[in-house]
């Protein structure tokens, strides 16, 4: 069975052709800034992006009636638990109103489902980003009507679970892991049996710090800043989630860069670094007490899971919890491949989003 996976980002739209589980086709196409300014808002992008896709598969030689289905990176909707829905007119109107957050993700449905549509195949997202499966007791804060929110990295954190899951001889559903999603935005989640049922909002930049993100705060410095009068609402948000973390120290969201000049002897890069990656062990803890200790294992992925100095450090604060598991670099496409397939060969089944 043919599966074409879509993946619109800020940059860029990655496409893939999947054969079953074996990847036959994948490019990514870039999109520089001046070519996307001419739309005033993301959605505006959609023709574009639909015919950037039907371009290049033409160009690669495939023809979209020899596929079985689509399955396209979710974006903002209302928060839904994970798993494979069938795009509907209901998602593809609520990604386009951006009513629930602005991102190039909003496309990957609607450019989905106006395809399937012309070609009578099925359309799907898979574990979106806004995958909200958090118990409520891991979402109530010390101020009333302020809860916590789910919006993390699901797609490559449920991937890779199942993948280790595999490694241990048993279903993702049996298991208990701690997941540590290490990019420019960190997210440590809690999967109990195929659940995640806490994590940090790594988007908007709480929990450990990161190449971008501020991470958790003191309060009272936060709201001194937020009422100092030097700053504006939209800059005080950048702070905390694009120039936080490293950028804010050090001047770079490049690992590879920080850990060179730990080598060449500079001691605040040095104390920088010890201090996210003592962030990150002390996050990791905490997801462990969710699961009050019972952890089949801690899975250290995304793109800095593949320094082996970081996995190393981290893993020496954290081992004695459980064995610790490396899957680097980020599985989205595989993962969106993989959702579709096990809803077509009736494995799962598809929920639908309304």
């Amino acid at each position: 069975m043919k599966i074409l996976v879509i993946n619109p980002g800020s940059t860029s739209t990655k496409i893939a052709v999947y054969e079953d589980e074996k990847e036959i086709f994948s490019k990514s196409i870039e999109h520089p800034k001046e070519e996307l300014s001419k739309f005033p808002k993301i959605s505006d992008q959609l023709e574009f992006r639909k015919e950037t896709v039907l371009k290049t598969l033409k160009e690669a030689g495939f023809d979209l009636k020899d596929f079985a289905c689509i399955s396209a990176r979710g974006g903002n909707i209302h928060p839904v638990p994970s798993g494979t829905y069938i795009v509907n007119q209901k998602m593809v109107d609520d990604m386009l109103s951006l009513k629930y957050g602005a991102h190039p993700s909003n496309l990957g449905a609607p450019i989905a489902f106006e395809l399937a549509n012309q070609y009578n195949i099925k359309a799907f997202i898979v574990d979106p980003v806004i995958v909200d499966e958090m118990e409520m007791v891991n979402k109530i804060t010390g101020l009333k009507g302020i809860l916590r929110q789910a919006k993390d990295h699901p797609l490559n954190q449920k991937a890779v679970s199942r993948e280790v899951a595999k490694r241990l001889g048993k279903k993702y559903e049996e298991c208990n892991f701690v997941v540590a999603h290490l990019g420019g935005g960190i997210s440590i989640a809690a999967h109990k049996k195929g659940r995640i049922v806490d994590v940090n909002n790594a988007l908007n930049g709480d929990g450990p710090f990161s190449p971008e993100r501020a991470g958790d705060l003191p309060n009272i410095s936060v709201v001194d800043l937020c009422f100092s009068g030097n700053y504006t609402r939209d800059q005080i948000l950048k702070m905390l989630a694009g120039q936080g973390g490293f950028m804010s120290h050090l001047g770079t969201n490049s690992l590879k860069e920080v850990l060179s000049r730990v080598e060449q002897g500079d001691e605040y890069a040095k104390l920088v670094y010890d201090a996210m990656v003592l962030q990150i062990s002390k996050w990791i803890g905490i997801m462990a007490v969710v699961l009050k200790g019972t952890v089949d294992g801690i899975i250290l992925t995304g793109g800095m899971a593949q320094s082996e100095k970081l996995v190393k450090d981290i893993t020496e604060y954290v081992k004695f919890i459980a064995p610790v598991y490396t899957v680097p670099g980020e599985f989205e496409m595989k993962a969106l491949a993989e959702g579709a397939l096990r809803v077509l060969r009736g494995e799962e089944k598809p929920k639908t989003y309304e």
